[in-house]
């Protein structure tokens, strides 16, 4: 039995990679909407698979360098290939040619795996993130790219703004630069439920569950820049 419960968390997170690589898949065949689906799946084994662990106390290294494996491909090469693919479609004349030096300007998607991979390795190295993040984590930048074919589809009013090209290019420049960024980042994990030692947590949980009930997939992108947002200004209290 115990080398069965052993083996449950690396079996979630073995799913969470299994959705990485069909959503692949999807975006090969254009079905943007289904990867979209699949990185939403793969952020429920995400948590499964650490939440199971911690309570079937069977965490282990060979676990933990797993789950960066399976989020490598899921919420790095798959966010950039969605990216790359949004971009292209965003083209107008002229826009996605060849530029200076035979680039292609849409390549500049596939940094977001790049830096993926950077944070996913200064993760692992880095002991002062075992209860908050420096950087954003690689999940976070999954959720929104994810979000956007279903705001194309669920909120085409909003299509302008995210079939936009400078929009999706500037955003993978950033994001790319967060994910790496020696900025400190509260993990939303609980010690205990006291409001006083999780005041902040509670405020960011609140008001992002408002947003996804007013706004419902336009919400997502919102409440990561709002996640970031409160970091910093609790970062700035924390200064003075």
């Amino acid at each position: 039995m115990n080398e069965i419960k052993r083996h449950i968390p690396n079996a979630l997170t073995c799913g969470n990679l299994i959705c990485g690589i069909f959503g692949i898949i999807q975006v090969f065949e254009g079905n943007l909407t289904n990867a979209s689906i699949l990185v939403g799946a793969a952020l429920i084994f995400d948590w499964l698979d650490g939440f199971i662990a911690r309570l079937l106390h069977v965490t282990s290294p060979i676990g933990k360098e797993l789950d960066s494996l399976a989020d490598m491909v899921t919420f790095g090469v798959l966010p950039a290939l969605m990216m790359l693919k949004l971009i292209e479609n965003s083209c107008t004349s002229g826009t996605c040619t060849v530029g200076a030096f035979g680039f292609y300007k849409p390549y500049i998607a596939l940094a977001l795996a790049v830096f993926s991979a950077l944070r996913l390795a200064m993760f692992n190295v880095d002991t002062r993130q075992s209860h908050s993040f420096i950087g954003v984590p690689t999940p976070a930048n999954g959720m929104v790219v994810a979000s956007f074919p279903l705001i194309l589809m669920y909120h085409p009013a909003y299509s302008a703004y995210i079939l936009n090209f400078n929009v999706l290019v500037i955003y993978s420049i950033i994001m790319s630069y967060l994910l790496v960024a020696e900025l400190p980042l509260f993990a939303l994990k609980f010690k205990n439920f006291g409001w006083a030692e999780n005041q902040i947590k509670y405020i960011f949980l609140i008001l992002s569950v408002l947003l996804l009930i007013l706004l419902k997939f336009v919400a997502v992108p919102l409440i990561i820049f709002l996640y970031i947002l409160i970091s910093i200004i609790q970062n700035l209290l924390k200064k003075e």
